[in-house]
């Protein structure tokens, strides 16, 4: 999985399934673009409805890309042509001026759900022959012949918080492992990008032991964590984080998180700087935000003795409740053992001016 969302100089396209053999084809990526939107939509459609279904085609393939869909299982290819599994480009086609003038008008942009870091996997169909709960092709020509434009045609079928967003950071594809192994002692940004993702498997298979703080040290408890993954998924377990490890980490990340879903929980913004993520957590709720809520909550604890401790494991029950009441109560906040945004912010102020 990618750190940083780009716009592929070039792209390998998998002419077929991807298991199948078949030839990859390397071509300029704003070829790659008007080659499916001139085999997915007709030239004569509204310009509209061109825009919402190229929004969707662009943001697909940018996150097969961002999460190293193919790549990260060792295919030497970064989409197929596949409408089973991607979008159709046909080798070879004529590309038409319509649709070109619109690709050419909106590339680098893309959607992106609020507080999220990939490219939104906005699945599609053409609503005819194909169903799916994503945006429906010709659904979108109905809509534009009804007078929506672009913009709430995607918000239509993706909902009324889906941002659009661009940039302009175009480069050849690499992979996201650094080039050399993570083990005992080793620090940096990658031991964080690591620590962050274990944390967010741990979510779904509890038995890999939580890293907190997340502080891109690689000590005993990492160590711990990357031992149990292996073991978890069948890898050798020496604790160290080579490529295989590595590319495998992220692939189950993306899985347990559900980025390459139309449902996505998302990889948060922001990871572990208390930037609030938008979600009001309440009894019942399970995820990496209630992991640092957690983490606060319990650092708090230990100078605010009218705040009971909490333990770390992604679950907000009612001892957390409990916890969370009475730091609004200590910090004159409503009473609700809801956390929205005021209580979050102020629980993560605290946390920090106890630990600066």
């Amino acid at each position: 999985m990618l750190e940083e969302i780009i716009i592929p100089r070039t792209i390998t396209v998998h002419l077929g399934r991807p298991n199948t053999a078949a030839e990859n084809l390397t071509v300029d990526f704003v070829y790659y673009l008007k080659n499916v939107a001139s085999s997915e939509i007709y030239p004569t459609w509204p310009y509209e409805a061109l825009r919402a279904n190229i929004w969707a085609q662009m943001s697909l393939v940018l996150n097969r890309v961002y999460t190293e869909w193919y790549r990260g299982r060792g295919y030497p290819f970064d989409i197929t042509n596949s409408t089973a599994y991607d979008q159709a480009f046909v080798k070879g086609r004529n590309i038409y001026d319509s649709v070109a003038a619109v690709v050419d008008e909106v590339i680098g942009q893309f959607l992106q759900k609020p507080y999220f870091r990939e490219p939104y996997y906005a699945e599609y169909c053409d609503g005819k022959i194909a169903q799916c709960p994503g945006m429906k092709q010709w659904g979108t020509l109905d809509l534009a012949n009804r007078g929506f434009d672009s913009t709430r045609i995607i918000r239509y079928y993706y909902g009324e918080t889906m941002q659009f967003r661009e940039t302009d950071n175009v480069q050849y594809i690499t992979p996201s492992y650094p080039g050399y192994a993570l083990r005992r002692g080793s620090q940096g940004q990658n031991v964080f990008i690591i620590q962050e993702l274990l944390n967010g498997i741990a979510v779904n298979y509890p038995n890999i032991p939580l890293i907190y703080p997340p502080d891109g040290i690689f000590g005993e408890v990492t160590e711990r964590a990357v031992r149990t993954f292996q073991q978890q998924f069948n890898l050798s377990v020496d604790g160290i984080v080579g490529q295989t490890t590595w590319n495998q980490i992220s692939r189950i990340y993306v899985a347990v998180r559900k980025l390459a879903e139309l449902g996505s929980l998302g990889r948060p913004q922001g990871y572990f700087t208390g930037l609030w993520t938008g979600r009001v957590l309440r009894r019942g709720d399970v995820g990496i935000e209630v992991q640092q809520l957690q983490y606060f909550l319990s650092v708090i604890a230990q100078t605010y003795t009218n705040i009971p401790p909490v333990d770390i494991d992604s679950r907000f029950g009612a001892g957390l409740e409990r916890s969370v009441r009475a730091f609004q109560r200590e910090f004159g906040l409503a009473q609700d053992g809801l956390v929205g945004q005021v209580t979050w912010n102020t629980i993560y102020e605290t946390y920090i001016a106890l630990t600066q």
